[in-house]
């Protein structure tokens, strides 16, 4: 693993997404359904974060504009599989710990020297500064 990221520009690429996916996910939501936060929003925002990363070399939007990515331990693009592990049961995971994990995981993130929170653990992942294609 090289050059992870590390707790604070992940948190800044997150926020980005949030303000880009979210507000205008939560718009259309109120448009059609008369409520902000809906299970619209929530459907928009798991897909974005999934498929995303998939056909964006590692990329969200977020990410492409604090210069990270998520790549497979051994430095390749994600896949289906790697983001169904790392999103989708990584997701669940959180959820059952009402929450818990989410904040092992931060912690996990800022202090861990390889920067891998519990759902990189799950999808064999890790976040990066490398850019794409990156020769060592």
């Amino acid at each position: 693993m090289r050059n992870p990221a590390g707790f604070w520009i992940r948190f800044w690429a997150s926020l980005l997404d949030a303000i880009i996916i979210g507000i205008p996910l939560s718009l259309i939501s109120f448009i059609f359904l008369g409520e902000g936060d809906t299970w619209l929003t929530t459907i928009g925002q798991t897909f974005y974060s999934f498929a995303v990363p998939i056909f964006w070399v590692g990329y969200t939007v977020g990410k492409r504009i604090t210069g990270i990515r998520i790549v497979q331990i051994d430095g390749s693009n994600v896949d289906i599989w790697t983001m169904v592990k790392r999103d989708l049961i990584a997701g669940l995971l959180y959820g059952l710990t009402l929450g818990i994990g989410v904040i092992v995981s931060a912690f996990m993130v800022g202090l861990r020297e390889d920067k891998r929170a519990l759902h990189d653990f799950i999808g064999g992942t890790y976040v990066t500064h490398n850019p794409p294609y990156y020769e060592d």
